[in-house]
């Protein structure tokens, strides 16, 4: 008998992020020693052997019924992926919640199956008392599900952007200093199709384009650090997994505390739509994300394209070249040369953009355009100049 739908589910999840974890690491291997693929300098048949991994179910072929089937193949067309230089590591941040703990359960399960070194890292964001003491239950719980390396984080929590963007700061960037610290390959967070339709909500709240809508991207940050296997997976069902295997979970106070945007958006918004639309509105909004996150990735690869038609010779933009571009490459063009400026990202909002926008597209002599970071953009002569200044 298999495991409960509800664990095979989050640990189907995670096995196939390894999977890809396991053939990017590969690939980087080849990549560092092509002569022992090639049979040159130490990679001939009088090389030591290096312990094979063992066989691993392709991630196309599974189903949750076998996803705790471990190293078991379904079929003779399994393939075996080539061993690395050494195993990867992959980190779970950890807050003790019970989406966090379901994705630090199945890595536990998982990782050993497929030659995968397994840690932890929890974060102590010092807001409520006590933090430190519920840090270190969660070190505890780790280390008992069999994950090593395992640490508890303490950050400071600033005020810029508000409480909860100052506290995602510095979340990342302790999971960052974490990474570094170990060597790890990846870090996987537990955030669910949940959290995914609040996010799409709160950019359309703010009225953000395309890219906002997109959510949260299931890999991001440097170089595809921060890997996210739950965005197809409800809150219920990871909540449902640690119940079934008798994993303790802490709820955070600040979840349900209507002081906050996100906790009224879940207990208040998301209740209300789906009273008025019928269910499945989560599912939709995370739907909505993945398709605007195919647009906007889309446009984002056009504008790349385009942009060095658009710059003369010095590396100027040019007025009449962007003007013949549609708009949503041409703003694109405009918010990373803002960037490149000195604008910071996250100052620079959709008003900015279109400020500077209408510099080209609807020019009546107007002044210079203060931007975030001190840069000014302004129209000089048929080009448009971006500066600090």
């Amino acid at each position: 008998m298999g495991p409960h739908p509800a664990v095979a589910a989050i640990r189907l999840a995670v096995r196939r992020v390894l999977h890809d974890l396991l053939n990017e690491h590969d690939t980087d291997a080849v990549r560092a020693v092509p002569a022992l693929r090639a049979g040159g300098p130490g990679g001939g048949s009088d090389a030591p052997a290096r312990p094979a991994r063992p066989r691993a179910v392709r991630p196309d072929a599974m189903t949750p019924d076998t996803a705790d089937a471990g190293s078991r193949p379904r079929s003779g067309r399994d393939t075996l992926v080539s061993p690395p230089l050494s195993p990867p590591l992959v980190l779970v941040a950890c807050s003790g919640g019970a989406d966090s703990m379901a994705l630090a359960s199945a890595l536990a399960f998982e990782a050993p199956r497929l030659g995968v070194r397994a840690g932890g890292v929890t974060v102590d964001h010092a807001l409520q008392p006590g933090s430190d003491l519920r840090a270190a239950e969660v070190v505890l719980r780790l280390r008992e599900l069999g994950l090593d390396p395992v640490e508890s984080v303490a950050v400071a929590v600033g005020r810029d952007g508000g409480p909860e963007a100052a506290a995602r700061d510095a979340r990342y960037a302790a999971l960052d200093a974490a990474a570094e610290r170990h060597g790890a390959a990846a870090v996987l967070l537990g955030h669910t199709r949940d959290d995914q339709a609040e996010t799409v909500l709160l950019g359309l709240a703010r009225g953000s384009g395309i890219r906002s809508l997109s959510g949260m991207a299931a890999v991001s940050g440097a170089g595809g650090r921060y890997r996210r296997p739950f965005l197809q997976i409800d809150r219920q069902t990871a909540r449902k997994a640690c119940m079934v295997q008798s994993l303790p979970v802490w709820d955070d106070p600040h979840n349900t505390d209507p002081a906050y945007t996100r906790s009224r958006l879940r207990h208040e918004g998301l209740p209300a739509l789906e009273k008025a639309l019928g269910k499945g509105v989560v599912e939709a909004l995370a739907r909505t994300a993945q398709l605007s996150r195919d647009d906007a990735d889309a446009l984002d690869a056009w504008a790349h394209q385009a942009e060095p038609a658009v710059r003369d010779a010095s590396g100027v933009l040019e007025c009449a070249k962007l003007y013949a571009l549609p708009a949503a490459v041409r703003r694109r063009i405009l918010r990373r040369a803002a960037i490149e400026a000195g604008a910071p990202a996250g100052s620079l909002f959709a008003r900015h953009i279109e400020e500077i926008d209408r510099l080209i597209t609807g020019w009546r002599g107007q002044g210079a355009i203060n931007l975030p970071g001190k840069v000014v953009a302004r129209r000089q002569g048929g080009r448009l100049v971006i500066r600090q200044g």
